[in-house]
């Protein structure tokens, strides 16, 4: 009888064999315990470097539910209000008309900041103050709450800089002294250690990236427009984006999520209190006009949903989050949490194939329904 992990390892050479990808990387965590550990393919190609499983990749919009967590566990001990302005933590943050932006309006992405900051670049995206500084000046586009639009990178520096200004402690410091210490998690960062970022998969941009970002309206001299080249830049691996650029391996995402899956417990260790992580993936309103922007599935609190098409098909309670074809996740109704990575960067309409079909194999050989 063939071992569980082996299907799925099967698969992921499957779908680098096919040319389909270049190196991929799968965890999966059931009550608790680590069932399914594999990957395929290539770290970098320009070496020939074999994937592993402490190969780090980066993890785009992945990075926001790392960031709705720390928030969560703030919340938890009566330290932030989600219904509360920004501003009450922030008191800049209120310039520009943004005085009844919420806690609950980032987390939702429906603040109404959307937009970069004037003159923004690599160099500002890089410098935790400067882009602090930029998005407090920022005008909302809209009222703040009454649209949804998604915050690809201000939603990671209002929410993070709200952990600073809370706690005390840089996200980055929070995050490894309040969530990956405590839960044994050693592959994940806001900006990569420097002995570390040896272990960090190389990105290829897939044909047509750059026009998928046009038509998406990114300008081309956007820092990511060409992401691979921007996020393989040592500056930008190291820098705090806590909206788009955690660096992480499937292990320590599994690991991340099989704590919300397990109720806010993981090997005896509680971070989160069960009805926390209710509250968290509670559907929250949706706008209408979100429902054509590419993976988009509703929102808890920070979180995406399951239960509509792609890799959470028939996981209506799962909540996570997806990222340029990858994506991490927990599933509190049945104890499962997965993480599946890459380092080709795709947004066509083909985006999550790779993801659906890794967790299709992955739930059918644990017996997952």
């Amino acid at each position: 009888m063939t071992d569980p992990n082996d299907k799925v390892r099967n698969v992921l050479e499957s779908l680098v064999h096919g040319g389909g990808e270049i190196g991929v990387q799968v965890a999966a965590y059931l009550e608790g315990k680590r069932v399914i550990d594999a990957w395929a393919g290539l770290a970098d190609e320009a070496s020939r470097s074999q994937v592993d499983g402490g190969t780090l990749f980066t993890a785009f919009s992945i990075s926001k539910g790392i960031t709705a967590t720390c928030i969560h566990i703030l919340a938890d001990r009566g330290l932030i209000d989600y219904d509360a302005p920004i501003a009450d933590y922030w008191p800049e943050f209120a310039a520009g008309g943004k005085a009844r932006v919420t806690i609950r309006h980032a987390l939702t992405h429906r603040a109404g900041i959307p937009q970069d900051p004037p003159g923004f670049d690599i160099g500002m995206m890089c410098d935790w103050d400067a882009v602090c500084q930029a998005v407090s000046d920022l005008e909302p586009l809209w009222e703040p709450g009454t649209r949804i639009h998604y915050h690809a990178l201000t939603y990671g520096w209002m929410l993070g800089e709200v952990v600073r200004r809370v706690d005390g402690r840089p996200i980055q410091q929070f995050l490894q002294e309040e969530v990956c210490r405590p839960s044994g998690i050693t592959g994940l960062f806001f900006g990569v250690l420097p002995e570390a970022e040896h272990r960090i998969a190389t990105l290829r941009n897939a044909p047509g990236l750059a026009e998928s970002l046009s038509r998406m309206g990114m300008p081309p001299d956007h820092p990511l427009h060409d992401s691979a080249a921007t996020f393989n830049r040592p500056v930008v691996r190291r820098a705090i984006i806590p909206g788009a650029g955690a660096i992480v391996n499937a292990r320590s995402l599994a690991r991340h999520y099989a704590l919300l899956a397990g109720g806010g417990v993981l090997d005896g260790v509680r971070l989160l209190s069960e009805e926390r992580i209710a509250i968290a993936g509670e559907p929250q309103p949706e706008d209408p006009g979100m429902t054509d922007f590419r993976w988009w599935t509703g929102h808890g609190l920070g979180y995406t949903l399951g239960g509509g098409p792609g890799p959470r098909k028939g996981l209506p309670h799962a909540l996570g989050y997806e990222g340029v074809g990858t994506i991490g996740f927990a599933d509190p109704s049945s104890g499962f949490a997965f993480a599946f990575l890459k380092n080709l960067l795709d947004m066509s309409s083909s985006e999550m194939d790779s993801a659906t079909l890794v967790t299709e194999v992955t739930r059918e050989v644990l017996g997952i329904a």
